[in-house]
């Protein structure tokens, strides 16, 4: 990963929302489907710690969900770097 992981108690993952969350889910099912990686049923959950939305796929933190996508978005460069 390119940059330092996102930790759970962040203060800014108070600021994601349902909606916005749902974005990044989409992101995470484009960007995750030509490795293999399913999540068809990810969703928000209903669930909060602490004032953080858990994300439904084994009430995992807003943080989770971010650093796959970094991993994942760094995957993709790679992929477009060596294709050059």
């Amino acid at each position: 990963m390119t940059r330092d992981p996102v930790l759970p108690e962040d203060p800014r993952m108070r600021d994601y929302t349902k909606p916005h969350l749902m974005a990044l889910l989409g992101e995470l099912h484009r960007r995750g489907l030509p490795h293999g990686l399913l999540w068809g049923s990810a969703s928000p959950g209903e669930t909060t710690i602490d004032g953080r939305v858990l994300i439904d796929f084994g009430n995992a933190p807003v943080s989770t969900l971010l650093n796959l996508l970094h991993l994942l978005r760094d995957l993709d460069d790679d992929d477009e770097a060596w294709h050059r």
